[in-house]
Order: structure tokens, then sequence, then C-alpha cells
């Protein structure tokens, strides 16, 4: 997440106004201390212009 958020120019704060958070959301989430519902990873990935895709193997 956070490769791809730095790759698009994107600053943590500017990913939480777009995905309708707060920064210190999108600090937790990726310094691994957070563990964000399936949801809000959905936002993220939206708002990064990505899809999620979740496996069971």
């Amino acid at each position: 997440m956070i490769k791809i958020r730095i790759e698009q120019g994107l600053t943590q704060k500017e990913l939480a106004e777009k995905i309708g958070t707060r920064q210190s959301n999108i600090s937790r989430i990726e310094s691994g201390k957070y563990n964000p519902s399936l949801e809000f990873l959905k936002k993220v990935a939206k708002g990064l212009n990505k899809e999620l895709i979740v496996s069971l193997g």
C-alpha cells in the first residue's frame, strides 16, 4: 500500500481525504499496528485505483 501510494504521488493526508477518513487511520494501517476491516481496505484500494482481492488457499 505504501509503495502504491507513493508511486501515485499521494501523501497519507491526500489519500485519507480521497476516501473520507483521517490521516491517522492511513498511518496506522501502514505501520502494521492496526487490523482494518475488509470494507475499509476496499475503500483504500478504490482510492488507489486498485482492486482488493481476498483469497483463502
